[in-house]
This record gives C-alpha cells, sequence and structure tokens, in this order.
C-alpha cells in the first residue's frame, strides 16, 4: 500500500498567483507573490441523497459512514443538524424581517424629515417670489408713473406690463433638484471629513488639525440617534455641591462633575486667570457653581467634629453618680497623707522628696457604702495647671490647710481656682495634733480671702483633721457626703462615654497611657474614642487599684490603654462610632493646632520681624530638652522654665516630651548644644553610648525644686558680670611741667587716700569730667612708685592726654567685676 492511498496531496490547488509590490519607508519595496485560492463549489451527486425519515431504512451508506456509528445515532445527528438549519432559517428570517422593518422606519422617518423640509423650503420659496412680485410691481408703478409724467399724451389705459415672467413651477423643481444634489454631496464630503487621502496629504488639503476617530465615533453616534429619533443631548444633572472655604479648582470640576478646561474657561471670564491647581476661595466657587446651574451647600472643616455634639439627656435616663473630690492645699500641708488615712494606703512614700508631683485619681467606699471618688492635686507652685484643671473636672473641693502653717500663697490659689469653678468649698484643718496648731489662726486668715466657716456663721463647712492620729476623718467623710446630697449628682450611664484626661504619660511597656475621669455615660473595652489631638481604642482599662475592668461608669477614675499618641493632660475624650470619624477628628484638630502655632510664632509684618530681631539681639538664650515621666509634669516644668530669665537672659525648652530620651533626643541636643533634662525618666542604653560619644550632658531629677534650681544657675552663668567701681583717692593739681621725651606732668598733692600706678583716673574741672583713662607714670621726686599715700606730693603724667592745668582734680578709682544672679 502507498502513503498517499490514491489520496490527493494537500496544496493550493487551483491556486492564481500574484505579484503585490509593498513600499516601506525611506524608499524601500518589496515583491510578494501572492496565491488566492478559488472557492470550491460542492455540488451533490445524481441519486446520492436518500431519505433519512422514519421508514427509510438504513442511514446513509455504510461504507462511508464512521465506525463505531449506528444507524440509531447517524439518524440523530442528522435530525440535529436540520433542527440546526431550520433554526438558523428562522433566524436569518427574522433578522431579514427586522432589518427591513428598521429599514422601512428610517425610510418613513426620512420621508417625513425630507417631506417637512420640503414644506418649508416652498413655503420659503413661495414668500421669496411674493415679495419678488411685489418689488416688481412697485418699481413698475414707480417707473409708469414717471412715464406718465415724461409723456402726458399717452393714452391712459395703457398699463405697463412685467419685464420678467414669475418663475414657473419646472424653474422651481430644477433649483429643488439642484439644491439636493449639493445637499447629498456635502453629506458625503463630511462622512469623509475625517479620513486622510492621498491627494489632502500631497496637496496639504485641509491642512489644519484632523478630528480624532473618538470624536468621528461620536459624531456618527448623533447621527445615528438622530436618525432613530432620540434625543441628542442628554439631560443636565443638578448637583448639591459641598463647598468648604478654599477648594482647588480642579476639586471643583470634578464635584460638579464638569471638564476642568469649562470651569477654567468660566473663572477667565469672570476676570480670574487661574490654573486647574490653584486655590479659590467659596465666594468665587459659589458664582461658578451657580453659573453651571448647580445648587452651593456651605461647608466647614470643623464641621467634621458635628459627630461628638453634646447630647442632652433625657431626665428619665438620669441616675445618681459617686462626687468627685479634688484635694488642694499649699505644698507640704498633708494632702496626700490626708488622703493616706482614708486610703489606708501608703502614696506619699511612693513620691519622690515627699511631695506629689501627679494627679493621683482614686476610689473610696467609706463605711456607709457610699462611693467617693478623689483627686489629688500637687501644691507645687509649679503645677498651677494641674490644680486648675483638678477644679474644673471635680464636684467638691477639700481645702486642706496646716494648722501650724496657716493660710500660704497655694491656699490661696486653689481658693481661687474654686471659686472661678463655682465648686462648693469644705476646709480640712490638717496637723491638729502638733503643738504648734492654732485652728482658729486659719479661720482667721481665711477671713481675709472671703472663705467664712461655719464657725465663723459663715457657710463653708470645715472639720479639724490629722492624717497621722485619723481624728476628724469620719466627720470629714460625713461633710463630704452631706456636701454631695446637696448637689443631687446624676449622670446617664447608657450613652457614649464622655471623659476629661486627668493624666497621660508614655509607658515602656504598654505605650501612651491616660488617666481618664469619665463624666458621663460608661467607658467600654472596644470603644473607638478621640481625645484632643490624639485617637484610639479602648484596648484595655485599668482600676485604681490595677485591676482590668471591662467598663467604666460615670465618675470612676481608669487608665485607658490603646492610644496612638499621649494626649494633653485635660483634654476631652469622646467615644465615635467609627475609627474614620475618629482619625478625621484628630487629623483636624492636629492641623488647627499646627496652623495656629505657627501663626504665634510668625510676625505678621517685616517691621514686626525686624523689632522682634532687634529686641532678641542683646538676649542670652539657656536651650535645654525635658523628657518628664506623665504629662502634667512636662507642661508644668515648662512654664516653670518659662518664668526664669529677665531682660538679658531666658531658659528656652527646645522640645518637651513624655517617655524614655532616645537618641533622636541626643542627635537635638547636640545640634542645639543644650543639655538634656530628665524628670523621672531614663535614657536607654543606645542613648547613653551616643550622648557619651556626642558629649552631650544628661541630668537626671526627681524633684522639681532640685531641676529649677539647678536651670537657674545655669541661667544665672550667662549673665554678665556687673563693673563695680571702687574710689580709692582723690590729688590736686598744684604746677603743671613739661619734661623732655615725657610730655606735660602734672605736680600733685594727694589730698585723700592713695595714688596707685595701675588704678584708673579721671581728670575733673569745676567737677566736670573731661577726661578717663590711665596713668603714664608715677613719680616721688625722681623714683617711679607703685602708689602715693595722702599728704604726700608725686608727679603725674596722662597716657596720651595732655590738656592739664593748675586747681584740676585727680580722681583715682579701681574696678572689680561681681558676679549676678537670677532672683
Amino acid at each position: 500500500m502507498s502513503d498517499t492511498d490514491g489520496r490527493k496531496t494537500l496544496g493550493l490547488g487551483g491556486s492564481r498567483p500574484s505579484n503585490v509590490k509593498q513600499s516601506f519607508s525611506h524608499g524601500r519595496t518589496k515583491n510578494v507573490v501572492v496565491e488566492t485560492k478559488r472557492k470550491r463549489v460542492m455540488v451533490p451527486k445524481p441519486g446520492g441523497h436518500k431519505p433519512t425519515g422514519p421508514g427509510a431504512g438504513p442511514v446513509g451508506d455504510p461504507s462511508k459512514r464512521p465506525a463505531g456509528i449506528s444507524d440509531a445515532e447517524m439518524e440523530r445527528r442528522l435530525k440535529a443538524v436540520q433542527a440546526a438549519k431550520a433554526r438558523e432559517a428562522e433566524e436569518a428570517a427574522a433578522r431579514l424581517a427586522e432589518e427591513k422593518a428598521r429599514a422601512e422606519e428610517r425610510e418613513r422617518r426620512r420621508a417625513e424629515i425630507d417631506a417637512k423640509e420640503k414644506a418649508d423650503r416652498e413655503r420659503e420659496e413661495s414668500l421669496k417670489a411674493k415679495a419678488e412680485e411685489e418689488a416688481r410691481a412697485k418699481r413698475d408703478a414707480e417707473a409708469a408713473a414717471q412715464a406718465a409724467a415724461a409723456a402726458p399724451a399717452a393714452p391712459a389705459a395703457a398699463r405697463p406690463t412685467p419685464n420678467k415672467a414669475a418663475p414657473g413651477p419646472a424653474v422651481r423643481k430644477t433649483e429643488r433638484d439642484r439644491e439636493e444634489t449639493n445637499k447629498k454631496n456635502r453629506a458625503d464630503d463630511n462622512r469623509r471629513s475625517g479620513k486622510l487621502t492621498v491627494n489632502q496629504a500631497l496637496t496639504g488639503g485641509e491642512g489644519g488639525r484632523q478630528r480624532s476617530m473618538a470624536a468621528m465615533k461620536r459624531k456618527q453616534e448623533r447621527q445615528r440617534q438622530k436618525a432613530m429619533g432620540g434625543n441628542v443631548e442628554r439631560e443636565k444633572i443638578i448637583r448639591n455641591v459641598n463647598l468648604p472655604p478654599a477648594i482647588v479648582v480642579s476639586e471643583l470640576a470634578a464635584r460638579m462633575a464638569e471638564k476642568t478646561g469649562a470651569v477654567v474657561k468660566a473663572l477667565m471670564q469672570n476676570g480670574m486667570m487661574v490654573t486647574q491647581n490653584e486655590t479659590i476661595d467659596a465666594d468665587t466657587a459659589e458664582l461658578i457653581i451657580e453659573e453651571f446651574g448647580h445648587k452651593v451647600v456651605r461647608v466647614s472643616d470643623a464641621d467634621v467634629e458635628d459627630v461628638i455634639k453634646e447630647i442632652v439627656d433625657d431626665p428619665k435616663d438620669l441616675m445618681g453618680r459617686p462626687p468627685v473630690i479634688t484635694i488642694m492645699g499649699h505644698v507640704d500641708h498633708g494632702k496626700t497623707s490626708l488622703l493616706d488615712a482614708i486610703r489606708n494606703a501608703k502614696v506619699v512614700a511612693g513620691e519622690a522628696g515627699g511631695i506629689t508631683q501627679h494627679i493621683g485619681a482614686y476610689q473610696v467606699t467609706t463605711d456607709g457604702g457610699q462611693v467617693l471618688s478623689f483627686l489629688d492635686t500637687p501644691g507645687h507652685a509649679a503645677f498651677t495647671s494641674m490644680r486648675s484643671r483638678g477644679a474644673q473636672v471635680t464636684d467638691i473641693v477639700v481645702l486642706v490647710v496646716a494648722a501650724d502653717d496657716a493660710v500660704m500663697p497655694q491656699t490661696i490659689e486653689a481658693i481661687a481656682h474654686a471659686k472661678a469653678a463655682k465648686v462648693p468649698m469644705i476646709v480640712a484643718i490638717n496637723k491638729i495634733d502638733r503643738p504648734a496648731a492654732d485652728p482658729d489662726k486659719v479661720r482667721t486668715d481665711l477671713l481675709q480671702h472671703e472663705v467664712i466657716v461655719e464657725k465663723m456663721s459663715g457657710e463653708v463647712q470645715d472639720v479639724e483633721v490629722s492624717a497621722i492620729t485619723g481624728q476628724g476623718l469620719d466627720e470629714l467623710l460625713d461633710a463630704i457626703a452631706l456636701q454631695a446630697e446637696i448637689l443631687e449628682l446624676k449622670a446617664n450611664p447608657n450613652r457614649a462615654a464622655v471623659g476629661a484626661v486627668i493624666e497621660a504619660q508614655l509607658d515602656v511597656g504598654r505605650g501612651p497611657v491616660a488617666t481618664v475621669l469619665v463624666q458621663n455615660g460608661t467607658l467600654r473595652q472596644g470603644d473607638i474614642f478621640v481625645v484632643g489631638e490624639q485617637y484610639g481604642k479602648v484596648r484595655a482599662l485599668i482600676d485604681d487599684q490595677g485591676n482590668r475592668v471591662k467598663e467604666a461608669g460615670p465618675s470612676v477614675p481608669v487608665e485607658v490603654l490603646g492610644l496612638n499618641g499621649t494626649p494633653e493632660a485635660g483634654d476631652v475624650l469622646n467615644v465615635t462610632e467609627t475609627e474614620a470619624q475618629a482619625r478625621e477628628i484628630a487629623d483636624y484638630r492636629a492641623n488647627a493646632a499646627k496652623d495656629k502655632r505657627a501663626a504665634a510664632g510668625a510676625a505678621t509684618t517685616l517691621e514686626q520681624l525686624m523689632a522682634n530681631a532687634k529686641a532678641n539681639e542683646d538676649v542670652s538664650e539657656l536651650p535645654i530638652l525635658l523628657k518628664a515621666d506623665v504629662q502634667g509634669s512636662a507642661e508644668a516644668i515648662v512654664q516653670a522654665m518659662e518664668k526664669i530669665g529677665n531682660d538679658e537672659v531666658r531658659v528656652r525648652v527646645l522640645h518637651s516630651g513624655v517617655g524614655a530620651i532616645t537618641e533622636t533626643d541626643v542627635g537635638l541636643a547636640e545640634a542645639s548644644g543644650a543639655p538634656i533634662m530628665g524628670f523621672n525618666v531614663r535614657a536607654n542604653a543606645s542613648a547613653r553610648n551616643t550622648a557619651n560619644q556626642k558629649g552631650v550632658e544628661i541630668r537626671y531629677y526627681s524633684v522639681i525644686y532640685d531641676l529649677v534650681d539647678d536651670v537657674k544657675a545655669a541661667a544665672s552663668g550667662l549673665l554678665s558680670n556687673e563693673i563695680k567701681e571702687n574710689f580709692i583717692g582723690y590729688a590736686n593739681i598744684k604746677e603743671v611741667f613739661k619734661v623732655t621725651g615725657v610730655g606735660k606732668v602734672a605736680g600733685c598733692l594727694v589730698t585723700e587716700g592713695v595714688a596707685r600706678r595701675s588704678a584708673g583716673v579721671r581728670l575733673l574741672r569745676d567737677n566736670v569730667v573731661i577726661h578717663e583713662g590711665t596713668l603714664k607714670t608715677l613719680k616721688r621726686f625722681k623714683d617711679e612708685v607703685p602708689e602715693v599715700q595722702s599728704g604726700q606730693e608725686c608727679g603725674m603724667a596722662f597716657e596720651n592726654y595732655d590738656d592739664i592745668r593748675p586747681n584740676d582734680v585727680i580722681e583715682i578709682f579701681t574696678r572689680e567685676e561681681v558676679e549676678r544672679t537670677l532672683k
């Protein structure tokens, strides 16, 4: 058997070869041989088709059937092919009918449009012919009148005939055919106007910019919609455009869903030459929005805080809450010891130097079962802002005054804070167990500050207590409970929490931690909140005993973990619904605070800038870096640093923060030549090594007194020494001599004190200073001497000065430098 087995080889049989010449750039060409295969027409053989019906016998010739195919399978296949062909025929007939109907509809619409245009054209032509007829009749009448005037003998019956007959129907039909031909040609030209031909490329025809493919597609789409009777113009959508105080042009166009170029064009038509990246004010943007037909909705950046607006609680939802009591008073008057006696704890032992340097928040349950929330504020002068915050979030102020020390400066300040916050006050006269205790003197001193206690016929309760012996503690708690009953303190625990940050710090293991006093609502674990410029999600709540709790109700102080940064003490905590809202509010507040700081630090005019530079030209600055353990302590130390200095020297805090001293702090200190002050914090290992290498001084403090004193001493070292003059003698000039090589020499008599060669001298004439300088020579007889005592004669010569006369007085003095200190 051969390989071909009687079959023909595969090839392009019956093809017709032809040559095609291809042209390329730079004059290159190439001849390609192309073979075109003719279509093969299949003609059925006579007698080859056999019926395939049910009774048609065997289907097909078994010898030409594929192997393994039965008669039933072959019959099924043929039926499927026939059904497919019938379906295709039906679909083709449906398509043809649909196309025919669509074509008839198009023809009908086109005929209507043509008929309408034809009617309009005929009406215009008739009007035009009528106008021409009237004009021609008018001209003929005028010509007849002129002819009648020129030839009066002409017969009156002669009537002027028109020179030209009106165009008949044949003429109008010819013009109409010509216009239709021109219109068709113009349509054909428009249809091919977007395609570049060889003649246009060679001759430069339509040498302008060609229309893009997208423009051609849009034009074809409009023509298709017009032919189908669709609406070409889209309906204008009126939008509500949110308009902030300032907006970028491109953003304005996006909010209106308009083209940026159209907005820029509208602005230029209004006299504003701006680009799409420039910012315009709200008034100009409002004009543009109204010009485009949209509605303006004025908004502000501060609108992001609308989600945390104050909610007025229904009186039915209010429930009783524990009172918040703030312990205030002078330093070392026993505030913390008194609170220890109430709590049965030892808090003082944990404070450096025995003085409170943080706000402590505690909760105490009395023997009667009443819950009290206490805030312990520092009494040192540097913690004024802390005491102010304690008075603002409290319900009752307990003013602690030592019976042996009476009223002191911070006691007066605490009274002022309590009055400013309009909270009731209870006076606790402490240290009553001491021999020098005089409670009546305390009551008398309080009268000077308009604090009248009950024993002085006033309304302010006073209790004599002793933190050491526990005397009077029960009476103090009873007084607090009575005052709380009078106030009728209530809050709604079933709402989003609102609280105040009492203290904030950066803990090494836990991150930013804030001590929050919940004022209303209930703070729960998992709540999303915003506090000042920071936000977060409550990761854990820790009470004053160090225990983890799931929630904190009104008047409960807790430590909150989960912040993204350390907030400022005194910031308000608000719970929000989503983290996006909290982040947006925090970002807005941070940007507003940044702008406020930039505006406060910058001079508004060039004159102010020059005046500030000139004023600070002679001022020496002591730069320092401050790191503290909590935010309140850092704020208090910064305020104390601002008070140190005078017109010549001042302390400048380059950076203050919360947490350990890091390498970044060391780098900043090295660049500015400043020491680092650490208050209850330490530097980590890498920061210590970097500081040793770069020679940066790090000082650690645990008591604020020591830090303030050291900074004050360092600032005093920047003061220039004071020059003090001491007068040591006077001499009268008796005679003036001229000595060769020396000049004028004054013969003097020392009348008082002593004359020294190294001292400074002034020449007085009629008690007026004529000259101040030094001596060139001091001689007694012919010998140079270091000094001359009173009552002796000597010769003196001034350095670079010769205008000396008899009876002048020489004043001899010395100068010494005296170190100055800051008070």
